[in-house]
């Protein structure tokens, strides 16, 4: 399924065009041809863009935000097929991750619409105790005075940027976007379908380039209010130490595992795996990292988990029988590659995969992995599957909290005593029962604590909040 060259020869910077010169190739992981190109902002753009987006005042009202993200899911829904064959062009994805990221966008603006209808407010009665008056105090919520600036990650092109785009225009906010300098293309058309939608320019600007020259005028500039970021530790870490007093949003990675005990339904638990592991080619915070599986069981798993691997057909991305496509590039792959010839070299066993050809890698089983390995000690952003053995719920736990991440997890089990100690001793910021640990909807809180996060949630209703000042007052009756 062919997909066109895109080519964005300006800016969009408030209700104007503005050209630049330079501009950035995007290329096809799989096939290394030029996916699009892009322009490249600099320092000069950046403020522009701020300040256009500052001296903007939204007026738009409920209904209105509401009709914006309505029709904005309806443009999305109907141009599917061409934004999904877009996703995959750029990000190397299998259309059917990319098809299915699709769907999922049209969930977060559909959400957002509805949640911008909700009257927001709460309401206090103040004559609750003896020295109380019979007053009332009241709430609103208030969008920030400042620019929202988002940063986002190249494994979900459309549904990061989504997320923070729908809850700002859902909330009132001016928000300027970077989008992965690997994965810019799908951002700018979801900017043109936005504008076609309804929504003021001067509300949403997405500007392309170099990160290294532009995201520090983002992380400072002192009209913006608040940084929201989806992506990696090290660039996480930095954001916090340069937005000084600045609101930040970071959702970082994940090491997640999928811990497997001694009752689970085994197929169940391998046919978890597998999606885990594999889907969005294993370039999701939340995908399956680590598999912690009771010893008792484990020869019986890793039977069904090697058999259900090797039935994945990985190639090219654009094939509709694809299941998985390339990780992002080749540098992306030779690290995988790296990785598991070190856990091997360590005493691990390949039971599937380290195939490589390019930015292709395949489906990988490792068994006999430990904790201490850095396969499994640090997060391995792709199709890797490495089997931890142990033999008490107690291992388990202790291995799973031995990392310093703290995103999500999965449990297969039917045993309530021991849902009930995972629930409130793993170090996590949610836990799900017989599902990927990946599982949610686009309406739910969703974050994590250590290094995958400083514990303030997404999810459309807790971005909505993050992107509002609350306003108390009260009247005397």
């Amino acid at each position: 399924m062919p997909t066109d060259i895109r080519t964005f020869d300006s800016l969009r910077i408030g209700a104007s065009r503005v050209a630049t010169a330079r501009q950035a190739g995007v290329h096809n992981p799989y096939t290394g041809g030029l996916a699009g190109s892009v322009p490249m902002a600099t320092v000069a753009d950046v403020r522009h863009a701020i300040e256009v987006a500052r001296a903007y005042k939204p007026t738009l009202t409920r209904y209105e935000r509401y009709q914006v993200c309505y029709k904005a899911a309806a443009l999305i829904r109907a141009r599917s097929i061409e934004i999904a064959a877009l996703i995959t062009a750029e990000s190397g994805l299998s259309m059917k991750d990319s098809t299915y990221e699709v769907g999922r966008a049209c969930d977060v603006f559909l959400f957002a619409g509805n949640a911008a209808l909700q009257d927001d407010g709460q309401i206090y009665s103040c004559d609750l105790t003896a020295h109380g008056k019979k007053r009332k105090v009241y709430t609103l919520r208030e969008p920030l005075q400042g620019v929202i600036t988002a940063i986002t990650p190249f494994n979900h092109p459309l549904n990061q940027v989504a997320h923070k785009v729908a809850p700002s225009i859902a909330t009132n906010n001016r928000m300027i976007l970077k989008p992965s300098e690997k994965t810019p293309l799908t951002a700018l058309l979801l900017a043109e379908l936005l504008l076609e939608a309804g929504l003021p320019a001067e509300m949403f600007c997405v500007l392309t380039g170099d990160p290294r020259e532009i995201c520090d005028e983002m992380l400072t500039h002192s009209s913006v209010d608040l940084v929201t970021f989806t992506g990696g530790v090290p660039i996480g870490k930095y954001i916090a130490a340069k937005a000084v007093y600045k609101r930040q949003v970071l959702e970082l990675g994940g090491n997640d595992p999928l811990i497997v005990m001694e009752d689970a339904d085994l197929e169940e638990a391998a046919t978890l795996a597998v999606a885990g592991s594999y889907k969005n080619s294993g370039q999701r915070c939340t995908a399956v990292k680590r598999m912690l599986v009771h010893q008792s069981v484990a020869d019986r798993f890793v039977e069904l988990l090697v058999g259900k691997s090797r039935a994945i057909v990985y190639g090219d991305p654009m094939d509709p029988n694809t299941d998985m496509g390339t990780v992002i590039d080749e540098a992306a792959a030779r690290s995988f590659e790296d990785r598991v010839n070190d856990a091997i070299a360590r005493g691990a066993k390949l039971l599937l995969g380290n195939v490589r050809q390019g930015a292709l890698y395949s489906p990988t089983v490792l068994d006999g992995v430990t904790p201490d390995m850095p396969v499994a000690k640090t997060e391995t952003f792709g199709p890797v599957s490495p089997v931890i053995r142990f033999g008490s719920i107690e291992e388990a736990i202790r291995i799973s909290n031995s990392t310093d991440y703290g995103l999500s997890s999965a449990v297969c089990t039917n045993r309530l005593d021991y849902i009930t100690r995972l629930v409130t001793e793993l170090n996590v910021g949610s836990i799900n029962v017989r599902e990927v640990p990946g599982y949610r909807l686009e309406l739910t809180p969703f974050g994590g604590i250590k290094d995958s996060g400083t514990g303030i949630k997404e999810g459309v209703q807790e971005a909505m909040k993050s992107f509002t000042n609350t306003k108390t007052y009260s009247l005397p009756w």
